[in-house]
């Protein structure tokens, strides 16, 4: 406990360098989104406030900062419009009293740990809100950024009118216009070319703060240089109160039964809760010293600074992604950073309100268009494409749905349009519907590392269920999660299983996925969903590309000199072992080789009919050069792969009684056997792993467990194989000898 308050101490110059780096940007952006969202633009300064307080007091994460977001802009807007009946400030007042009540389900959302909800909804439906939110921010904003605060129309309308906004900016006889757009246009620019400028002095200030300033000073150029008056008029400058703490708006609940707002309060809480989700998630993997962050607690602090925002008639309060990146950025190491950013928030509003009020809508306006469209960007688009062609349809489904209805309209029919392309890819309603509700993950740990099995299927769905067990396990620790009974994997899963694997590699764990080789998938994207469709059969859009396992075989291989085969052409040696008398081989694939050894993935079945049981697994054939006794050797007490020998008796070592009590060693010559079992042999398979082993005609087939193994795995038991030849190859040369 005094080891964290010493570095909470050390750290504070850091961290309060940061927050003074995020206000910088907190600052412009929380004026601008809240002028986008229709309301006063100290409601946006308000929130950044209340937000930064109280999350950092009360929070859940580490390095997040809070405040406006840019996805609710468009909510905001739309509710204030809605409620106010054409009055825009009365229409405020409803939408926080919205904001209020979004904030009391938040908390409540906490308090039942529902922070998990976040990963229902399907990514590219996700991306494609998010692009439509991006869409309705630059519709609006590209008309103020070139002067015109009087366009009206619904977002596409807004869109179509951009090419005369255009043509009226330039040919307009106007000076204030033409001056405030010409502030927009080159705003607009500076966003665009900050990061292309490489200078370590014109990069210690944010792209946002260089407007700012460039703009208060163009008014005091005006002011005392020029022989001209300042020519932007005052509409089109920023409104801030004279007397900012006693100006405040407080909610009107007058229509708390209305459906309008119900309809609003719904949108503001979706968005807010989606938003910050994904925030906190994206934060966490930025995180330098690798925190993983209590969501639900989180959720339930950013539900309170929300109440206390509407009431003093602030935003909601949200994770922002931008601002917390630039915290990482500026080395923030704890929850006092967001502190300390609305700290010096405060300063500025009471010190320099009267600068703020210099500075041009279109100017704030520009940093908006710019966010508008890094969100709906057309690389955006084309990220969705590589991961699949599927995922491009769900996208644009969501993102017109969204646009010409509203977001919840549109979230919900990208969920639903998810759900109808995974049973179209599939060929099969029944498989989610019989098996939604039904547990589908087993967790164990087998000696030192955990292991998940994932059956039926794995999707947005049921994502949940395997979420709550990988958050189980320590991220230093080893994991395998086996998709082989699993026939369908969505790319919301797969994603999410990226997002862990690189957890777990930060913190020195291992994370690997299996089971997904005979998977084909949409695109050769390590993100794109995977099926199980039987060799013989071909689906339409499907293709086959390596799994990580796969190409982690294909290393394998190189390093150890061996062959690797996706597909032999054919299997002769292993069908000949009493292992497989009762059990039919399906396909043999994933083979390492070398001269003596056959590393490969077996798939068998056993049983018919209803008691048909498919297996996959991994095994090692040694080939050797000498005849071998036929036997079977196993850990005492373990019968599960020995059924054909049923009947033989445990051939005891007499020399070595230890190694008789923990090996069950059986065949059908015991003077052979016993002879075969030298003391270095002996030796050998005391002191190593436990394996199955069987010999017969000249080969010795070894299995680990009836299953597939990961890459460790893999690389043990090749290294296993290759000693216990030499070893088997020594006893030889001296009996020769």
């Amino acid at each position: 406990m005094k080891n964290n308050f010493k570095t909470f101490i050390n750290d504070i110059p850091q961290n309060l360098f940061s927050g003074f780096v995020v206000s910088l940007i907190a600052l412009p952006l929380g004026l601008g989104l809240a002028l986008a969202s229709g309301a006063p633009p100290i409601s946006g300064i308000i929130a950044a406030i209340i937000g930064g307080s109280v999350v950092a007091l009360l929070g859940g994460s580490n390095v997040t900062i809070t405040g406006p977001g840019n996805g609710l802009v468009v909510v905001i807007l739309g509710a204030i419009t809605t409620l106010g009946a054409g009055d825009m400030h009365q229409g405020f007042l409803y939408t926080l009293a919205a904001i209020v009540i979004s904030g009391l389900i938040m908390v409540i959302l906490g308090f039942l740990r529902l922070g998990s909800l976040g990963d229902f909804f399907p990514a590219s439906a996700i991306q494609g809100m998010l692009a439509a939110i991006g869409i309705g921010i630059f519709a609006k904003q590209i008309h103020v950024m070139l002067g015109n605060l009087n366009a009206k129309g619904s977002i596409v309308q807004l869109v179509l009118q951009t090419p005369e906004g255009l043509y009226n900016y330039v040919t307009s006889n106007s000076t204030s216009v033409l001056y405030a757009g010409g502030v927009g246009i080159i705003s607009l620019l500076i966003m665009v070319f900050y990061g292309k400028i490489r200078n370590k002095y014109f990069q210690l200030v944010p792209a946002p703060m260089w407007i700012v300033m460039l703009s208060v000073g163009m008014y005091y150029f005006f002011e005392y240089f020029s022989a001209s008056n300042y020519p932007i008029d005052a509409n089109l400058l920023i409104n801030i109160p004279d007397d900012v703490v006693s100006n405040f708006n407080f909610p009107d609940f007058g229509k708390v039964y209305e459906m309008d707002f119900i309809s609003a309060v719904i949108s503001i809480t979706l968005i807010a809760s989606i938003e910050s989700l994904l925030s906190i998630k994206a934060v966490d993997k930025l995180d330098p010293l690798k925190r993983r962050s209590n969501v639900n607690k989180d959720i339930r602090a950013l539900g309170l600074a929300t109440v206390i925002s509407g009431f003093l008639g602030g935003l909601n309060v949200v994770t922002v992604i931008a601002r917390s990146s630039v915290n990482v950025n500026n080395k923030g190491s704890n929850r006092s950073a967001n502190f300390f950013h609305a700290s010096f928030l405060v300063i500025f509003i009471l010190l320099f309100a009267s600068e703020l009020r210099k500075i041009p809508l279109s100017a704030l306006a520009a940093i908006l268009v710019y966010t508008g469209y890094k969100l709906a960007s057309p690389e955006n688009i084309s990220k969705v494409f590589k991961i699949g062609k599927e995922q491009l349809v769900i996208f644009l489904i969501t993102l017109l749905t969204t646009i010409t209805t509203s977001l919840i309209t549109g979230i919900l029919v990208g969920i639903l349009a998810t759900f109808v392309i995974h049973t179209f890819i599939n060929k099969s309603f029944s498989l989610f519907f019989r098996n939604l509700l039904k547990p589908n993950v087993l967790m164990f740990k087998e000696d030192d590392k955990y292991y998940v099995s994932v059956k039926n299927f794995s999707s947005f769905l049921n994502y949940t269920k395997l979420k709550a067990k990988l958050d189980q396990i320590p991220e230093n620790e080893d994991a395998i999660i086996d998709f082989t009974l699993c026939d369908f994997v969505d790319h919301s899963v797969m994603e999410n299983l990226n997002n862990y694997a690189e957890s777990f590699k930060r913190k020195g764990g291992h994370f690997e996925v299996i089971g997904l080789d005979s998977h084909n998938s949409t695109s050769e994207h390590p993100f794109a969903l995977r099926k199980n469709i039987p060799t013989q059969q071909e689906d339409l859009g499907i293709v086959h590309n390596l799994t990580k396992r796969q190409k982690s075989l294909q290393h394998i291989s190189t390093e150890l000199g061996w062959e690797y085969q996706l597909l032999p052409s054919q299997v002769t040696k292993i069908p000949s072992f009493g292992y497989f008398k009762t059990r039919t081989i399906k396909k043999v694939s994933n083979v390492l080789s070398n001269e003596n050894c056959t590393l490969f993935d077996v798939e068998f079945h056993e049983g018919e009919l209803f008691a048909k049981q498919i297996i996959k697994a991994t095994m090692l054939h040694i080939q050797l050069e000498n005849d071998v006794p036929d036997f079977t050797l196993d850990r005492e007490g373990i019968f599960e792969y020995i059924y054909h020998f049923a009947g033989f008796k445990d051939i005891d070592i007499d020399e070595h009684p230890d190694f008789s009590k923990r090996f069950y060693l059986s065949g059908k010559s015991t003077s052979e056997i016993k002879h075969f079992f030298t003391d270095e042999l002996v030796l050998f398979f005391e002191s190593n792993t436990y394996y199955h082993i069987e010999a017969s005609n000249r080969g010795l087939l070894i299995i680990g467990r009836e299953r597939l193994a990961g890459v460790k795995e893999i690389k043990a038991l090749a290294d296993y194989g290759m000693r216990l030849q030499n070893t088997i190859c020594k006893k030889k040369e001296a009996i020769a000898i």
